[in-house]
């Protein structure tokens, strides 16, 4: 009961941040009670910081690259892209927005994205000049999509390369279950965003006032460099598997090549976006590592590891819909960090061998990227969106955000979780 409490003080902490307290301080905290209180051990953090270090510097890293890229103008260039080929049609651009959304996020991560995306959104609708409902229709495809199609490689979201690492998953064999199961998403997404937002986007929007796409670039010496670092991402993630090479090598080398020309840029300030680099993202994974961690020393692990395993035993979909669904609502009330390392607790103490146990792990993952959007505390992602648009004016409420996520998450969820029953 004490490794439970605590893990849902943590968890309210960081969610209502009292006195303006960071997640990662917030995370410290309970990771030092936890410490404290003895159901977690000094000699335990070894093994913690394993599990999380490669995966929390690589969403570091991407994130730097993302900000680098965002300050030459290189994703204000697509966006203007993107409204050309809207073509004047309210809805094929909301179509064109999702889709664009998709491969941010499936490059650069959910939360890179909601950074990056979520204000070219606002300015774009500005420069429309469309009504809130609209604004918000545009802004939700967004939000919504970064965390639910964050699922075809294992540097699209914190929580994939977290549980790539944790059962020893390669690059390739993820992305060759995940990527037909994202594409599903991501067409379940741009249905139910038509269907409910569709008559909420203008039906036409004038084409003529948009500036050239070029005149966004900033600086083309960091536009270039994006153009030659993203390839070169990918091909270093596949080979770096057969080498032994840690992902998060692959994409600092990356970033850093980027940061070192954007050193030169007189209009990109690369030391502005080092020090903006979300580097207490590793200390708020190893902490909820630490805190969840204590839930198997008090057997709750084991106990939810001997629940999956008795639906692994049905079959592939019993496996896959019983660790999605309780992943996705673990996700939705708790958050999805500290959701995902419980079920990877579960998944390991279950002792399921083969192909179950991979039913397991990928339908653990897809509950923990998409079931979080059924609430606004479910993801960091959905608060960071959330803050954004208050931020830029558009306040929405809890309410609001819950009969939004209430209808858009649960369709898109079960598609997600039946392809990847037919994919495996």
């Amino acid at each position: 009961m004490l490794a439970v409490l605590i893990v849902l003080a943590t968890v309210a902490l960081v969610i209502w941040r009292p006195l303006g307290i960071g997640a990662a301080r917030a995370a410290s905290v309970g990771a030092g009670v936890a410490l404290l209180a003895g159901v977690v051990q000094l000699s335990d953090l070894p093994v913690l910081w394993a599990a999380t270090w490669n995966a929390t510097l690589t969403l570091v890293s991407l994130i730097a690259l993302s900000l680098l890229l965002d300050a030459a103008g290189f994703f204000r260039w697509g966006a203007l892209y993107v409204l050309r080929w809207g073509g004047g049609s309210g809805r094929r651009l909301l179509v064109l927005l999702t889709l664009f959304s998709a491969v941010v996020a499936a490059l650069f991560t959910n939360d890179g994205g909601v950074l990056i995306l979520t204000p070219i959104v606002l300015e774009v609708a500005l420069l429309l000049g469309i009504g809130r409902a609209a604004t918000l229709a545009f802004a939700l495809a967004v939000g919504f999509v970064v965390d639910a199609a964050s699922l075809p490689l294992p540097l699209s979201n914190l929580t994939n390369i977290i549980a790539a690492d944790a059962f020893g998953i390669g690059f390739a064999d993820y992305v060759r279950v995940m990527l037909p199961v994202n594409a599903a998403v991501v067409l379940a997404c741009v249905g139910v965003l038509l269907l409910v937002y569709g008559r909420a986007v203008p039906r036409r929007y004038d084409l003529s006032g948009l500036p050239a796409p070029a005149s966004a670039v900033v600086s083309w010496g960091v536009f270039r460099a994006g153009w030659v670092a993203l390839p070169m991402l990918l091909a270093g993630a596949i080979l770096a598997e057969g080498w032994h090479i840690p992902l998060s090598v692959v994409v600092g080398a990356c970033a850093l090549g980027v940061w070192l020309v954007a050193g030169q840029s007189r209009t990109v300030g690369s030391r502005a976006v080092l020090r903006a680099a979300p580097w207490n993202v590793v200390a708020f994974s190893l902490a909820m590592y630490t805190v969840v961690y204590g839930l198997r020393g008090a057997g709750v692990t084991d106990s939810y590891g001997v629940w999956l395993a008795g639906a692994a035993a049905q079959g592939t979909l019993p496996a896959v819909l019983a660790s999605g669904l309780s992943v996705a609502g673990l996700s939705a009330g708790l958050n999805n960090l500290p959701a995902l390392l419980i079920a990877i607790l579960g998944i390991q103490d279950s002792g399921v061998p083969g192909p179950a146990r991979e039913a397991l792990i990928y339908g653990a993952v897809v509950g923990a990227n998409i079931g979080p959007k059924l609430t606004p505390i479910g993801s960091l992602a959905t608060l960071l969106w959330l803050h954004v648009l208050a931020g830029r004016g558009v306040k929405v409420s809890w309410a609001e955000y819950l009969r939004a996520g209430l209808i858009l998450t649960p369709p898109v969820l079960m598609v997600g979780l039946l392809t990847l029953w037919l994919v495996l």
